[in-house]
């Protein structure tokens, strides 16, 4: 009699499914797996790790080079002068022949053998001893007293050359005579600058070289040994 209690509460049960229990995961699809997304972000990271190390080696392998500042420029013949240029730091490389920083000193004792522009790289191609003048150039040295020179005069300048009397008149470079304005060099650069006075700035004597054509050297000559010089800065001159 129990068994068919049993059967028949058995047979009376509904079909409906039951409700999962609570806290149970609900079953999900197989994910689907991507290869070649995976190869290519591990080949992006080994590609960002190797950039960053060849930075880091360049970064440490840099040396402070001498560069012309930005706005100024050396003129063929003249020697640096720290005013006119500043350190930069550039990649090391023994195929370029850098002037490093620490050998400005030296590299004053020479002179450029060409024009070098502002922002340019120094490298020791580009300079030459000071023995040497360029072809057909003459130095010619002058003893200019307060009033024979512009204020500021310094070396790099380009000036003109004028032939004065005791009283500042002018002389004629032809003819000699009083009252001309022809110059005797009209295009001269000023090589080395000396201040024989040193307790003041804009006053005081000064020995001034000046790099002019082989052609007019011996006008000047005759006329700085008079001490019958003036020199005027040219429009343009300086940087």
């Amino acid at each position: 009699m129990k068994i068919q209690e049993r059967t028949g509460a058995g047979g009376n049960r509904s079909g409906t499914a039951v409700p999962p229990v609570a806290g149970e995961r609900l079953p999900t699809a197989p994910r689907e797996r991507k290869p070649a997304l995976a190869a290519l972000a591990v080949l992006l990271i080994l590609v960002g790790a190797l950039g960053a190390t060849v930075l880091v080696l360049r970064a440490g392998d840099r040396i402070e080079v001498v560069k012309v500042k930005d706005g100024a420029s050396i003129a063929a013949g003249e020697s640096i002068t720290r005013g006119k240029v500043e350190p930069v730091m550039v990649a090391s490389d023994t195929s370029v022949k850098y002037v490093k920083w620490k050998q400005l000193s030296a590299l004053q004792e020479l002179k450029a053998k060409s024009a070098i522009p502002g922002g340019a790289v120094v490298v020791g191609q580009m300079f030459a001893a000071k023995t040497g003048l360029p072809a057909g150039k003459a130095s010619v040295g002058l003893s200019l007293k307060e009033g024979q020179y512009p204020a500021g005069l310094k070396q790099g300048d380009t000036v003109a050359a004028y032939r004065v009397t005791a009283n500042g008149s002018g002389r004629d470079k032809d003819s000699g005579g009083a009252g001309g304005s022809t110059p005797l060099v009209a295009d001269a650069r000023v090589d080395s600058i000396v201040t024989k006075d040193d307790s003041t700035i804009s006053t005081g004597n000064r020995s001034v070289t000046l790099l002019v054509d082989s052609d007019d050297a011996a006008a000047l000559t005759s006329a700085a040994a008079a001490g019958e010089v003036a020199v005027v800065l040219v429009p343009g001159s300086g940087d």
